[in-house]
């Protein structure tokens, strides 16, 4: 890249539900895995495969019977999402670990920021190098890391070689490389916009970029013009770490393996959230007197609400409890493939303001033990029992994880 350019990074790790339980599963690593939700009947739809699933020609929202026939040999598991939740928030940390300005995308990518960390981890391949062993060495996780000069073409990037891609991708490299691709493989341009260029004879992203710009405003707004300059490879969006909120805060969202329709199933990933919020705001050593709750329907329309607290918290139960008042006040029952908690107003922690009728102590130390035993022995060491439905997404296969019950 140019002298005076940025280095943006985006990593996106590869097939991770399905890696994450080769990683934690040595007898299914090199094995063709698919994850769905009811292995046991065959119904259903294929959530991830592994990349030795995907070469027999599984691929995600598959019917699993039709991945069957492909693959008769793939072992079918159950999705953990509380487990890919854990992974997620540490490949965030070990990204923290190069830049302050890390910005998760999904549960499974997140930009980096490396402008001005070239002194300390070398130009952006050299650290994306460093990232990807990092990440691989810590969880067993492989991942493809895109490096740009912005979000878009690091974004880009990634996706044009997996797994275990790096791929450095220019402004110069623009027209040679991406303008031969289909448009629906510009970042940003969904099947129904693909559908509205089509009958415009726009097929390629190369025929968007020589389209009149004006004529895109005209017909699409000013969601055309954007579309336009990112045919072009130019985006001027930060890295933003607090991307879920406008103030500083803590946070986590994640997209979920398929479309929930039920109150009970997203009320068990509220909770998950909550706690692992509760728990990185306690680690982090604040409180926040601000929950905001992220709700994102697979057409792309979000519902993002805020409420202030009576208190400031760090505790899984009172942000729990936040967080299903504005969803009961906001969800009118459209199917939710995206969810986020984000904790803001944050304040130092100096302790708990008692009250009569809680037992805010009591929490609050059960909350540190939990912490405490976490730290010794690993994420996955204690969990909610209520992740153990044998109804839940949160359930191991086994019905077993291994750890202590909360």
């Amino acid at each position: 890249m140019g002298r005076g350019e940025r280095i943006v990074l985006l990593a996106d790790m590869n097939a991770f539900y399905a890696s994450v339980e080769q990683a934690l599963d040595p007898a299914l690593r090199k094995q063709p895995v698919i994850v769905c939700g009811d292995p046991e009947r065959r119904h259903g739809i294929v959530l991830a495969a592994s990349y030795e699933a995907k070469a027999l020609g599984v691929k995600t929202g598959m019917p699993v019977s039709r991945a069957k026939e492909l693959c008769p040999a793939a072992r079918l598991v159950r999705p953990r999402m509380s487990t890919y939740v854990q992974v997620s928030v540490r490949i965030i940390d070990i990204l923290k670990q190069f830049s302050p300005q890390v910005e998760p995308f999904s549960i499974d990518e997140a930009f980096v920021e490396m402008t001005g960390c070239e002194a300390l981890f070398g130009d952006g391949l050299t650290a994306a190098r460093r990232i990807q062993h990092r990440i691989h060495s810590e969880t067993g996780i492989h991942c493809s890391i895109g490096i740009g000069p912005n979000k878009l073409l690091a974004k880009m990037a990634a996706g044009l070689k997996k797994p275990r891609g790096l791929t450095l991708l220019t402004r110069q490299d623009v027209p040679k490389r991406l303008w031969p691709l289909p448009v629906i493989q510009l970042f940003g341009v969904g099947s129904r916009m693909e559908r509205h260029f089509q009958r415009m004879g726009i097929r390629t992203i190369g025929d968007l970029a020589r389209t009149d710009p004006a004529l895109l405003h005209h017909r699409f707004g000013v969601i055309g013009r954007v579309l336009h300059q990112s045919a072009h490879g130019m985006d001027n969006s930060p890295v933003d770490p607090f991307s879920l909120d406008g103030s500083k805060s803590i946070g986590h969202q994640f997209t979920l393996p398929r479309d929930y329709t039920e109150e009970g199933e997203l009320r068990l990933v509220l909770r998950e959230l909550a706690e692992e919020v509760a728990g990185r705001a306690r680690k982090a050593g604040y409180t926040g007197r601000t929950l905001s709750l992220t709700l994102k329907g697979s057409d792309f329309r979000s519902i993002h609400r805020s409420l202030t607290m009576p208190d400031p918290s760090n505790l899984g139960r009172p942000l729990f409890r936040t967080a299903m008042e504005l969803f009961h006040r906001h969800w009118t029952g459209q199917p939710i493939r995206l969810v986020g908690i984000t904790l803001g107003n944050l304040l130092p922690d100096r302790g708990i303001q008692l009250t009569l009728f809680e037992e805010k102590e009591k929490e609050q130390k059960l909350a540190e033990a939990v912490d405490g035993i976490r730290e010794k022995f690993g994420t996955r060491s204690i969990f909610l029992a209520r992740s153990l439905s044998g109804a839940s997404v949160f359930a191991d296969r086994s019905g077993k994880i291994g750890g202590h019950l909360m």
